[in-house]
């Protein structure tokens, strides 16, 4: 698994750990950040993490209406919290990281949403992020 794939992984954990806890994200990006500092083998994957969490952050209103508008007649509150969080971290590296094709960025998310959300979650995750990378 690529340093890269971990990393989609790690920031996926700080995105829905925040979004379910109902903590605010700078506030587990900074518990993570402290946990990382006892991991210096996992360097690697915690640098692109925290710029992944770092650009939801900084681009939050931006990515939520993105999603919001591509994700047809879905409320993004009414979305399951990891489709949420997996929408929000592809959309960031669609719409925001150039070294990261868009194709990349929604394979990624697909996999991920099969692996950790509901049987529809991989389609319903495509859709929206294809919808957004074909606007932009």
């Amino acid at each position: 698994m690529s340093a890269r794939t971990k990393a989609r992984k790690r920031a996926l954990d700080i995105l829905f750990s925040s979004d379910v806890r109902g903590d605010a994200l700078d506030v587990t990006l900074a518990a993570e950040a402290q946990r990382a500092v006892g991991e210096p083998a996992r360097e690697a994957s915690w640098l692109y993490a925290r710029e992944i969490v770092d650009g939801v952050l900084d681009h939050r209103d931006e990515i939520d209406e993105q999603i919001v508008t591509h994700a047809r007649d879905w409320k993004i509150d009414r979305m399951p919290a990891i489709d949420r969080a997996l929408l929000r971290m592809a959309s960031w590296e669609i719409l925001f990281n150039d070294d990261v094709p868009a194709a990349v960025a929604i394979d990624e998310a697909v996999e991920l949403a099969k692996e950790y959300s509901t049987d529809d979650s991989g389609a319903f995750v495509h859709g929206v992020l294809a919808r957004i990378a074909r606007s932009n």
